[in-house]
């Protein structure tokens, strides 16, 4: 969570009498203000902007609408005003379900700073809206975009506390678990990674810590969180042979040249590093070994990263998807902030799934190679990069595998839809221009949807997707194949933010028709409940993994408390 999440929903209260009075304590001195900028773009940026709503509303107009004494109270300390019960904190919380963590540690000189740069932006201004390339013209938005809420399942899970990985910080998110890998071969392990910079080996309930990316690289950050840090990982399907493993992670742009870059009037806030590792012994418990750089990337915000790398499990030695590593690249908030044209145009490489050969060197950078299955590798009169598996995606957090081979994309929507698609060889799925089975005029309002207008799209559909009435972040899962029969063929995932787990029929997954949701009932340790209430946290910060003997597993960053389904009933 931002430090300015939700701040500029104060603008939609009402406004405070005293806001004018107050107007002396911004500062007007050029020098402070841009102290305050920076502070907006480490802290805030990732979230909002000031010309329309990103992830977070726009901040514009904020400080001409409530007072400067309480905006400071608000940012520093939120939970507090509302435990106090102060009328327009509580009205945000309950507009909002969720309230920003404290941020005591901006004292009054940056938060003057902070505040006298966001006052910059005092004066809303409302421009006409500009009219989409794909659309002439929009209808009217569509005010509730799945009405049919999603009912509970006649299914309960039964989860079992197992293990509790170690903490990395004093503050929530206690530890950042993120990907849980099985390694298979001659002796199957299983591993997790902390995205501070950790890759563990999970042995019953002990974490053995066999890799540390931030002792390796020391350009290595994991803040500001939203994805950045160790992003994920990959073994190679003959690690045990050739003892090669691949991760990602993020670093601030330095002097470090970037394999793919963008004009320079645009700010690069990190840059994305794909690294192939060759362990010296790949029997060994712990790393020992060489590295090399494969590809590095620049993007305009931290959020909507390198959210995941993995090879497909199904691919047999010989067949030509055999040793491709795909990625999944999120459009680093580029069409929010106003810079569509970095992703799902001709020429972008960002929001879209990449896939590599890590032992080719035909790539430009030659540390690479780009397949010559890949869709557009071929393609000489076209400027779409080689690397390019399919394109259109804004956040796609994980791709799994289905028993049958259809590889499942899940995609993070912005303020309407969460979704998940079947990944198709040089598919479109339309981000910008399309959320889920809806319009987005992209260069106007990006909270707002839009029926789509008849035969003006050719972008692929989701299989499945909800609305934010139902939830704000898809946790993305995976086709059981564990031994549970009541779970057999049932594609289980769940809402990072709220921690409701759903289920679909994944027989009934097919492009252009969108599969039935239900939400199953939870037991914990034998005792029904919520991952909001077992964590203690309005955001549960919800994952899913597989592990061992495709057992499922379901685990919160918060406080780092790893759950295994032990049992699926029905009542």
């Amino acid at each position: 969570m931002r430090v300015c999440y939700l701040l500029a929903c104060i603008m939609m209260l009402s406004t405070s009498s005293s806001a004018q009075k107050v107007a002396s304590k911004y500062s007007k001195d050029q020098v402070v203000i841009d102290q305050g900028q920076r502070l907006f773009e480490l802290k805030c940026a990732a979230c909002h902007n000031f010309r329309q709503q990103g992830i977070g509303p726009s901040l514009a107009g904020v400080t001409a609408t409530r007072n400067f004494d309480w905006l400071i109270k608000f940012i520093q300390n939120p939970k507090e005003l509302i435990e106090n019960g102060d009328r327009q904190a509580v009205s945000l919380f309950n507009r909002y379900k969720t309230a920003m963590p404290a941020n005591q540690d901006l004292g009054q000189p940056e938060m003057q700073a902070l505040l006298s740069y966001i006052n910059k932006f005092r004066i809303i201004k409302i421009e006409k809206g500009v009219q989409g390339p794909e659309n002439s013209a929009f209808a009217s938005p569509v005010k509730d975009p799945l009405p049919l809420k999603i009912q509970k399942s006649k299914l309960s899970l039964y989860l079992e506390d197992v293990a509790t990985a170690p903490v990395s910080d004093t503050k929530v998110p206690f530890a950042r678990i993120n990907d849980m890998v099985v390694l298979k071969g001659k002796r199957d392990r299983l591993f997790i990674q902390e995205m501070r910079g950790r890759l563990y080996e999970l042995r019953d309930t002990s974490f053995i810590t066999v890799f540390d990316l931030a002792k390796e690289r020391p350009e290595f950050v994991s803040a500001p969180g939203l994805g950045s840090g160790f992003g994920s990982y990959a073994f190679h399907p003959d690690f045990y042979d050739n003892g090669l493993f691949y991760t990602t992670h993020t670093e601030k742009p330095a002097n470090n040249p970037s394999d793919f870059v963008y004009d320079p009037s645009i700010r690069v806030a990190i840059q994305w590093v794909v690294t192939e590792w060759k362990f010296d012994d790949p029997g060994t418990e712990i790393f020992s070994g060489s590295s090399r750089e494969l590809l590095r990337i620049n993007m305009p915000y931290e959020m909507h990263g390198m959210q995941q790398i993995c090879f497909d499990p199904f691919a047999k030695r010989g067949s030509p998807d055999y040793g491709l590593l795909y990625i999944a690249l999120g459009d680093g908030g580029s069409t929010e902030h106003g810079y569509p044209q970095l992703c799902n145009s001709d020429s972008a490489m960002r929001g879209a799934i990449l896939r590599i050969d890590p032992s080719g060197r035909n790539s430009a950078n030659k540390k690479y190679g780009i397949p010559v299955v890949n869709p557009f590798a071929k393609m000489a009169t076209t400027k779409i990069p080689g690397e390019l598996f399919a394109r259109g995606f804004r956040n796609p957090n994980r791709i799994s595998w289905a028993p049958d081979g259809k590889m499942l994309i899940a995609d993070i929507g912005q303020t309407n839809i969460e979704e998940i698609n079947v990944g198709v060889a040089g598919g479109n799925y339309g981000w910008p221009s399309r959320e889920g089975t809806f319009a987005m005029n992209y260069r106007d309002k990006m909270n707002l949807v839009y029926a789509l207008p008849t035969g003006s799209y050719k972008y692929l559909s989701p299989v499945l997707q909800y609305d934010h009435d139902e939830g704000n972040a898809i946790s993305a899962g995976f086709v059981y194949t564990g031994s549970i029969a009541a779970l057999k063929n049932k594609y289980v995932f769940a809402d990072i933010v709220n921690g409701r787990v759903f289920v679909a029929d994944y027989p009934t997954f097919r492009q252009g028709h969108q599969s039935e949701i239900g939400e199953f009932n939870l037991y914990f340790n034998g005792k029904p409940g919520t991952f909001v209430q077992i964590t203690g946290s309005a955001k549960a910060d919800l994952r899913l993994g597989v592990g061992i003997g495709n057992e499922l597993y379901l685990y919160s960053k918060v406080d780092g408390r790893i759950w295994r389904v032990s049992d699926c009933r029905g009542e």
